[in-house]
């Protein structure tokens, strides 16, 4: 019976796309170095249809990630049991040192912490604002989620 109920709130692929596209905030766990979960929040941006965020090189995730790429990312809403829905994706956080997909996910990125209009990846930003987020961005590296396995769930489907 678990299973049916199981089968029957799965997004299907499509749906995990779109979802992941609509949100922007994930829950991102790594292991520390004592086999400890280390969990924070980061803002992200879809990069080539994966989940990718900024963060400074010397983090402890970035720390945890060289060490042991596993990494697990939740991005889920709802209040209510029937509004209950997410995307959990198992795999491997890949620290990428490279400044040009590190600024398309940062412009968007940190246009959204900024609290100003999130252009779409590769869009031209304001070049003053632009300016300000390269700034930021130098001390940072990318992280991009490589996925080998995704459980998902939408309650508003049963």
């Amino acid at each position: 019976m678990a299973g049916n109920k199981r089968e029957k709130i799965k997004m299907t692929p499509e749906e995990v796309g779109a979802y992941l596209a609509g949100n922007f905030k994930v829950q991102v766990a790594t292991i520390g170095k004592d086999g400890e979960p280390h969990l924070v929040t980061m803002f992200y941006a879809l990069y080539k249809g994966k989940i990718a965020f900024t963060t400074y090189k010397a983090s402890q995730k970035v720390l945890n990630l060289r060490r042991n790429p596993t990494m697990t990312c939740l991005v889920e809403d709802g209040v209510e049991y029937n509004e209950l829905r997410g995307v959990a994706l198992y795999g491997r956080g890949i620290v990428v040192e490279e400044p040009g997909p590190r600024s398309l996910v940062g412009m968007v990125v940190g246009s959204r912490m900024a609290g100003l209009p999130v252009p779409e990846m590769g869009e031209p930003v304001d070049p003053v604002i632009a300016e300000g987020i390269e700034q930021a961005l130098a001390k940072r590296v990318l992280i991009v989620m490589e996925p080998e396995r995704i459980t998902s769930w939408d309650h508003g489907k049963a």
